[in-house]
């Protein structure tokens, strides 16, 4: 049976920890539970002085991260809903982020907080949304996502060793899904990476596409979905990339698939509004040239809180057949708009 992504993520947590400088902070996280989402399983019976069970209260688990890695310690701590990361916001934006620069000289600051984020699983608005964008563009402070594509053992120590705090999203319907290695994906679609790094996964049929989508770990699974729908229903060949880093976003892996002038939809599960699919387009549309840039689309939920019913939480939330119709109804009408000679 293949790694799941829990356990990917929980054996990479594993391996961090064999370093003494490594806390684990969070509710409920010692054994058995292991954490709502069981991704701290085992730490604290191997590491019973440096994971620590929080009270419920995200401010203090974020202040005492914060006072530990200004310790020269190399925290991690796990907020047991990313929407609960708001209550910590202050310790985040106020203290870790600028703690790297605010006394007068570079001051290593190793700190990575977790986030499961996204709904589609009935948990409703407090339990549901995806925060990504609410962090976006604070100075010093790292954003990335995890996927079925990236290999937490590969991608977290250097995370955790860069000497900024770092924020993880997770999107928790992956947890229980297969952890993928390079190579064929099903019988279209194969992925490998753009950067020697390996933080930019890149899924294609072949090298051609009539479009690119540009998404987020956690919306992946519906983006591949979508491109498995447009290849055989529409003919339409779609790449996906997936970065591993979502800010600060550097788009130079990514220009040589933008080279051909081909649509970019950029897919994320967040409401519109100051997002991360935002930021995408503006990176790309300072880097692209003007005149010969591809047009670039954004796809987000509903402009709604996210309903604790399936039924309806499944209509806010961006689903594959939107994505399909999207792409779809945007190429038909770039069609109609080509001049005739």
């Amino acid at each position: 049976m293949s790694e799941r992504v829990v356990e990917n993520l929980n054996r990479a947590l594993h391996a961090l920890m064999e370093d003494d400088r490594v806390f684990f902070l969070g509710e409920d996280v010692l054994d058995p539970y292991g954490g709502a989402f069981k991704v701290s399983r085992g730490l604290s019976t191997r590491f019973p002085g440096r994971v620590i069970s929080t009270p419920i209260s995200e401010l203090s688990i974020a202040g005492v991260a914060n006072g530990l890695a200004l310790a020269g310690q190399r925290p991690i701590m796990e907020f047991m809903f990313g929407d609960f990361s708001f209550l910590a916001f202050d310790q985040l934006a106020n203290f870790a982020a600028k703690s790297v620069t605010m006394y007068g000289e570079q001051l290593p600051f190793h700190l990575l907080a977790r986030c499961p984020v996204g709904g589609h699983r009935g948990y409703g608005a407090t339990h549901s949304q995806c925060v990504q964008k609410h962090f976006i563009g604070i100075p010093n402070l790292s954003l990335f996502e995890l996927s079925q594509l990236h290999d937490n053992g590969e991608q977290l120590p250097g995370i955790l060793s860069a000497g900024s705090p770092a924020i993880l999203f997770e999107g928790k319907t992956l947890y229980s899904q297969p952890q993928f290695t390079p190579g064929p994906l099903d019988e279209l679609f194969s992925y490998g990476f753009l950067d020697r790094e390996r933080r930019w996964a890149h899924v294609s049929i072949d090298q051609s596409s009539q479009v690119v989508l540009i998404t987020t770990g956690g919306m992946f699974p519906a983006c591949w979905k979508a491109a498995r729908e447009l290849f055989l229903e529409y003919e339409v060949e779609a790449q996906i990339v997936v970065p591993f880093c979502l800010y600060p976003f550097d788009p130079a892996p990514l220009l040589p698939l933008l080279s051909r002038n081909v649509p970019v939809f950029v897919v994320e599960e967040s409401t519109a509004g100051g997002t991360w699919g935002a930021e995408v387009a503006a990176v790309l549309t300072r880097t692209l040239p003007a005149e010969s840039g591809p047009p670039i689309h954004l796809i987000h939920s509903k402009d709604a809180i996210i309903p604790a019913a399936r039924h309806l939480e499944r209509e806010v939330l961006v689903q594959p057949d939107e994505i399909v119709t999207r792409v779809h109804s945007e190429l038909q009408h770039a069609r109609h708009r080509r001049p005739h000679h």
